[in-house]
């Protein structure tokens, strides 16, 4: 019974702030959205479509603070604190590394990058300036990023939480008076809002690291050791390259489903944009549980009590799934008055409507591959595993069914996203088979 207890307070310990954390960032966004959807249909899909290159380096450096995450936690299971200093210093060093080549990449090819997307001049003007922006922020990101999962390792998950309600309301702030001009500054449209995002982001990494210094000196004995030797360099590599070939790989296959909808027009691009902060809420109100799943199931793991970890796990899952069901069924009732809130043409409208119930009817899929797949599967070390699965979901399914769908049959954008979102299926089904097997459960050396 006392263990029963101690794992729903954990799962609320972790979760319940990051959830918390998500569920505001997301609901900030519809914000963002509604400002940004006062400058027309071409600002709306310029803003989405640099944000969307922008989600590549966030998928690239949350597969470093995941690999971060496995090892810290098993390592805090196992009571070797200089493991999980070495562990948040490597993974630190790289996410820092990472970011210096996106920035430079942003900085000097934007325009090339962003003509990927869209064919549209106006458009892609708009990205691209605003993509070029938004590269300063990548570096306090990974700085944050990294500090985050270390705090969350340790129990401190308020903490994040804490830094994220700053960050939200100045954010907000700062794009209501740069979007349009006031308080006495210049009105910059879109460039205004990737301003905000920069400003907020710098202050976030600050408060982060203000309470990572405070905080983790009190968990953990702090050493400063970064290098990997031996067999633990060759395990460390064993858990981060498959997590980066991985994630690389799937958010490039997200990059290309992008490119899809931005060659079927920019209306269908646009309705696909306004459906974003929407999908992020109900995603970011489950996510919480994946968190959990990766910190606890690891420290079972890595504790060795491997039945423990098993029954959690189906917990875990099960709780997904039932509130990603309820969260689905309120999606569909309140998208039609969505849609309204925002000053584009009804077609778009009509259009992201469609789109919103075509993702009700995968969000549970898609929240049981994120708390199995992100969580669950990757707690035990064997990330290679989960490589193969999304490559596989991506880019022999998804990839090749979007294709078809608005190249070849030509069919309208809800339908080609409910074809290509198919793949969700097909990872679901190969990651519960390995699940199943248990291969995955394993004690870091």
């Amino acid at each position: 019974m006392n263990k029963e207890k101690s794992f729903y307070k954990n799962v609320i310990a972790i979760a319940l702030p990051v959830t918390l954390q998500s569920l505001l960032q997301s609901s900030f966004s519809v914000i963002d959205q509604l400002m940004i959807g006062k400058l027309g249909s071409n600002s709306i899909a310029g803003t989405g479509l640099g944000a969307k290159f922008s989600s590549m380096y966030s998928v690239v450096l949350s597969a470093i603070a995941a690999a971060a995450g496995i090892m810290i936690s098993q390592y805090i299971g196992q009571r070797e604190d200089r493991e999980a200093n070495r562990s948040f210093f490597a993974n630190l060093f790289l996410a820092a590394g990472f970011s210096v080549i996106f920035s430079m990449a942003c900085f000097l090819f934007p325009g090339y990058i962003m003509g990927f997307y869209t064919k549209d001049s106006i458009t892609k003007q708009i990205a691209a300036g605003y993509l070029q922006i938004i590269a300063i922020s990548y570096l306090p990101l990974a700085i944050n990023m990294i500090c985050s999962t270390l705090l969350r390792c340790i129990g401190a998950a308020k903490y994040p939480l804490y830094v994220s309600l700053v960050s939200v309301f100045l954010n907000t702030c700062l794009n209501y008076i740069l979007i349009f001009g006031k308080a006495g500054m210049p009105e910059m449209g879109v460039n205004g809002a990737a301003f905000a995002t920069v400003v907020s982001q710098v202050v976030s990494c600050i408060i982060t690291v203000f309470f990572m210094v405070k905080i983790v000196i009190k968990k953990i004995k702090p050493v400063f050791v970064w290098r990997f030797s031996g067999e633990r360099k060759k395990q460390y590599l064993h858990i981060l390259f498959p997590i980066i070939i991985c994630e690389f790989f799937w958010s490039f296959g997200e990059n290309i489903y992008t490119a899809i909808y931005g060659n079927i027009g920019t209306g269908p691009c646009a309705a696909m944009t306004l459906t974003i902060p929407l999908q992020t809420l109900l995603i970011g109100a489950l996510s919480g549980l994946s968190q959990a799943a990766g910190i606890i199931i690891g420290k079972s793991l890595g504790s060795g009590e491997y039945e423990r970890a098993y029954k959690e796990s189906k917990k875990l899952m099960l709780y997904g799934l039932y509130g990603s069901v309820l969260l689905s069924a309120m999606l569909v009732v309140f998208g039609r008055y969505y849609v309204q809130i925002y000053n584009t043409g009804q077609e778009v409208k009509v259009t992201a409507f469609y789109i919103i119930v075509v993702f009700a009817l995968v969000a549970p899929v898609k929240v049981q591959n994120m708390i199995l797949g992100g969580g669950i599967l990757r707690s035990g070390g064997k990330t290679s595993y989960m490589m193969w699965i999304d490559f596989t979901g991506t880019w022999l399914f998804g990839v090749p069914l979007g294709y078809i769908g608005a190249f070849v049959l030509k069919l309208e954008i809800p339908y080609v996203y409910f074809l290509l979102s198919l793949e969700e299926c097909v990872r679901l089904a190969i990651s519960l088979v390995l699940f199943k097997k248990k291969y995955w459960m394993e004690r870091l050396g």
